[in-house]
């Protein structure tokens, strides 16, 4: 099985706060649209630090993580960002990787959008049982 990649969008989750109070107009709300590496054994959503600047995300925390090469990086976590994919949408924080580093995709939010890997496709979909609204499980 080859890598997997799933086209997410990323928004300010404070914008859409500010926009429906009426500070800012709902068109200056700041989004991107982004390749994210699905990664199943990562639990958080992973941002760069471009994408961070580009959404103004503040910083809510720092954490200690463990890498994919098995080292211990700190690292600030941002957010909240609202996560978008097809009829899906989750709000999450996201760890920050340094310079240019690909966005990852990990399990908690794709837990909560209720989406499935689709290996022979390489990609993610919306869970078939539950196509036009995410199940959750809250036990």
């Amino acid at each position: 099985m080859g890598l997997i990649h799933a086209n997410i969008e990323l928004v300010s989750a404070e914008d859409i706060a500010l926009a429906r109070k009426g500070y800012i107009r709902k068109e200056n709300i700041k989004k991107l649209n982004v390749s994210a590496l699905v990664d199943s054994g990562a639990y958080m959503l992973c941002i760069n630090e471009h994408i961070k600047s580009q959404l103004d995300l503040p910083v809510v925390d720092t954490i200690e993580a463990e890498l994919a090469d098995g080292s211990i990086q700190n690292m600030d976590v941002v957010g909240p960002v609202i996560i978008n994919f097809k009829n899906r949408t989750t709000s999450c924080n996201a760890a920050v990787l340094p310079g240019e580093a690909e966005v990852l995709l990990g399990a908690i939010p794709m837990e909560d959008m209720d989406v499935v890997l689709v290996p022979k496709l390489q990609t993610i979909d919306v869970n078939p049982k539950s196509k036009y609204r995410a199940k959750k499980k809250i036990k």
